[in-house]
């Protein structure tokens, strides 16, 4: 019985461990939406912050070094965007999946370069990883099950819900929060009653693409900084921009949006031992082809955009301008 419950706890605590950078993603693509702007560019503004926050930060032995830099990196991501939507008034789709394609080459350029002359391995550096173990709460790590699942983990999992519910308190209730919300709305309405609509939006894009580029970071991190021939992000960015429609466009449902979408991705790896431990519910799980298991994070991607796309919510919290360039001379 004890081997059994061990399977589940296991299995309900990676889910958490393992798609954390999803909630990274989802709120930084929110923060960013709310502002009206749409950037396509998840994947690659976290592989950007993937790769320098864990190449510096090791170099630097500091994970709080990792995590600023991982920041900062993909927030200059975010400000390219900025610049060619908001300023140049390029098409946001289009700039998005570039951002995506720029991101993405950078991460193997940097990489592949680095790992040419010398790759810094998380092992070499103690303070990286003893910033990435595990820091159980004192009390509430010891409640059976339900404390090893949501109470003894490293801190970037702590901080990736703390970012999540601050940004859910700012868009609601702080004064500046509802400017943006009210940029993302009507924009010309905003500027007509002296809000600078053009620094809201460039102050938020950039904001949000920094809290991308911590995910990366912490997929980073949370792979060993292994460099292969696959990019550490893995299609998580295009994950994230569906759970930004799951989560309504709210911060605070997207942790719920996280543990769902976490819980298809990580079976994955633990259908297996769940079938093994289970035979007589969930045997089945071990003839289900390996193919589907990585597969069905992104069908049920596509089935949420389906299901989003076919009813639309008269409680949505999507932007009305979301994806619209404003040009102020047509005010």
């Amino acid at each position: 019985m004890d081997d059994k419950l061990n399977i589940v706890t296991t299995f309900l605590h990676n889910i958490i461990v393992y798609n954390i950078p999803l909630l990274y993603g989802t709120v930084g693509e929110i923060t960013i939406e709310k502002s009206g702007s749409l950037n396509l560019g998840v994947e690659g503004t976290m592989a950007v912050g993937a790769i320098f926050g864990y190449i510096l930060g090791c170099y630097a032995n500091s994970m709080l070094v990792g995590v600023l830099l991982a920041f900062l990196t993909a927030a200059l991501c975010g400000l390219i965007f900025a610049v060619l939507t908001v300023t140049l008034q390029a098409n946001q789709n289009i700039t998005g999946l570039t951002i995506t394609t720029f991101g993405l080459g950078v991460f193997f350029f940097v990489g592949n370069g680095v790992k040419a002359v010398s790759w810094p391995a998380m092992n070499n550096y103690p303070n990286i990883q003893n910033g990435f173990a595990n820091l159980p709460i004192p009390g509430l790590s010891k409640i059976p099950v339900l404390g090893e699942v949501l109470f003894d983990h490293n801190i970037l999992v702590y901080l990736g819900v703390v970012i999540a519910l601050v940004m859910w308190w700012y868009l609601k209730y702080t004064r500046t929060g509802l400017r943006l919300r009210s940029v993302g709305e009507n924009p010309a309405a905003a500027d007509s009653v002296g809000i600078n609509v053009r620094r809201y939006k460039y102050l938020h894009i950039m904001l949000g693409s920094g809290i991308m580029g911590i995910g990366g970071y912490y997929m980073g991190l949370n792979m060993n900084g292994s460099l292969s021939s696959s990019c550490w992000i893995n299609g998580y960015g295009w994950i994230a921009v569906a759970l930004v429609i799951f989560a309504n466009w709210s911060p605070a449902f997207a942790i719920v949006g996280t543990v769902v979408f976490g819980f298809f991705n990580t079976l994955r790896v633990s259908g297996p031992s769940l079938a093994g431990a289970f035979p007589e519910t969930l045997g089945w799980l071990a003839g289900v082809p390996s193919q589907l298991y990585q597969a069905l994070p992104f069908i049920i991607t596509a089935l949420v955009l389906i299901a989003t796309s076919v009813k639309k919510s008269k409680n949505s919290g999507q932007p009305a301008a979301l994806g619209l360039n404003y040009f102020r001379e047509e005010r």
